[in-house]
C-alpha cells in the first residue's frame, strides 16, 4: 500500500510511533517531513475536509509556545490557517492521509482506520 502520507516529525515520539505502527502494517507511507516543507493554506484546507472537519483547531498544537505568543486562542478560522502555513510547529502530529481522508495520529491507532 503505497497510497499513504505522513506529516511526520521525526522528532516527535507519536510520529515515530505513527510511523512505525505503519511500516509493521507493511505500508510504505510518502513521508512528508512538514517542518521542512510547510504544506500551504490551501494543503491545509484539503486535509480538514479529509479529516472531516472545517475546524483548523482540529489540527493545531495548542500547547506550543507560539500559539499564545501570536494570540490564537481568540483567532479566526483564516489567522488560524494563515499562522499553520505559516508556521508549521503549529500544526498537530501525526497526520496520515490516503485518498479521500486522513487521521490524526493521537491516539496512534486513530491512523490505523485508515487501513481499511
Amino acid at each position: 500500500m503505497s497510497d499513504v502520507t505522513i506529516w511526520h516529525n521525526p522528532r516527535c515520539t507519536k510520529s515515530r510511533q505513527a510511523l512505525a505502527l505503519l511500516e509493521a502494517e507493511g505500508v510504505d507511507a510518502e513521508v512528508v517531513r512538514y517542518l521542512d516543507a510547510a504544506p500551504d493554506r490551501a494543503t491545509l484546507e484539503a486535509v480538514l475536509v479529509k479529516l472531516g472537519t472545517d475546524d483548523p483547531r482540529a489540527i493545531v498544537r495548542k500547547g506550543e509556545k507560539l500559539y499564545t505568543e501570536l494570540g490564537l486562542a481568540t483567532a479566526d478560522r483564516g489567522a488560524l490557517l494563515d499562522a499553520m502555513a505559516t508556521h508549521p510547529i503549529l500544526i498537530e502530529r501525526p497526520i496520515v492521509i490516503r485518498g479521500d481522508r486522513a487521521a490524526v495520529g493521537r491516539p496512534t491507532e486513530a491512523v490505523l482506520d485508515l487501513l481499511d
